[in-house]
């Protein structure tokens, strides 16, 4: 048995003691080579031990990246975080969709995506309640911009009739009471 399978033996073997509440995280990186490459490349594992878990959570990054394989995780989970914005973007508000012929019509309809996007998001951030302030973009659009409503409006109030199936009324009660409260106080006269 080599010294590498004896690291790997150690690191997977859950931790003595008293289970922690927190996670114990520990990482790690070797040299691989998979019989499809020319050459070996450089493999960092995370290793989490949870609490009640019988078996470690293991994941590997192959990369070229230098320094200490948490900063390597580190950086690759915030390229992900990044990625999944995207991901949501795509499915949201479809800002990959682009079929104009000309390239300024692409980039101007491209721009009134983000900005789209931009809104949306400031909106989940600043006017959802906490209980649901976890709602994708996709849930909020679904939710609340494209949901049917019967506007009635008299002389003192506009009413929205709408179907407590998609949001109850106290919740957007609530939407409606945390946008009001973003509004700028009105200028006052010099």
């Amino acid at each position: 048995m080599g010294r590498g399978s004896h690291r790997r033996e150690q690191l997977s073997t859950r931790p003595e003691g008293r289970p922690s509440n927190e996670p114990v995280v520990w990482y790690a990186d070797f040299m691989y080579q998979a019989d499809s490459w020319d050459k070996p490349r450089r493999v960092v594992a995370k290793i989490e031990h949870h609490q009640g878990e019988l078996f470690p959570r293991v994941g590997f990054i192959v990369t070229n990246l230098g320094g200490g394989a948490a900063r390597v995780v580190w950086f690759y989970n915030g390229r992900g975080t990044a990625e999944q914005w995207i991901k949501e973007g795509k499915n949201a508000v479809k800002w990959t969709r682009l079929s104009c012929h000309d390239f300024v019509d692409n980039q101007v309809r491209l721009q009134l995506f983000v900005l789209a996007y931009n809104l949306g998001n400031f909106l989940r951030r600043l006017a959802l309640p906490p209980s649901v302030r976890q709602w994708s973009l996709t849930t909020l659009r679904e939710k609340l911009v494209k949901i049917g409503a019967n506007v009635i409006s008299s002389a003192r109030y506009v009413v929205f009739q709408m179907a407590e199936v998609a949001i109850p009324r106290g919740l957007f009660r609530a939407i409606l009471g945390r946008i009001h409260r973003l509004w700028l106080p009105e200028a006052v006269p010099r």
